[in-house]
């Protein structure tokens, strides 16, 4: 069984930091494909390894990404 989760990569110096908002599990690398592949190693561990109870504590079942427009200054 496989499901589809986010992940969100941004810059963060000279490496990338990945984050799954439905699981609040985040990861890195030094390049976006490395900490995406880094993320999806972790979230993987996190299935293998958590409980059916943790997971459904923990699964965020609606997340939404989109943008907001504010003043600056």
């Amino acid at each position: 069984m496989t499901k589809q989760l986010t992940a969100i990569i941004e810059r963060e110096d000279d490496s990338y930091v990945s984050l799954c908002p439905e699981l609040d599990i985040a990861s890195q690398g030094d390049t976006v494909s490395e900490a995406r592949q880094n993320l999806q190693e972790a979230l993987t561990l996190f299935f293998e390894t958590a409980s059916k109870e943790e997971i459904n504590q923990r699964l965020h079942s609606e997340i939404y990404i989109t943008q907001v427009e504010v003043a600056i200054g």
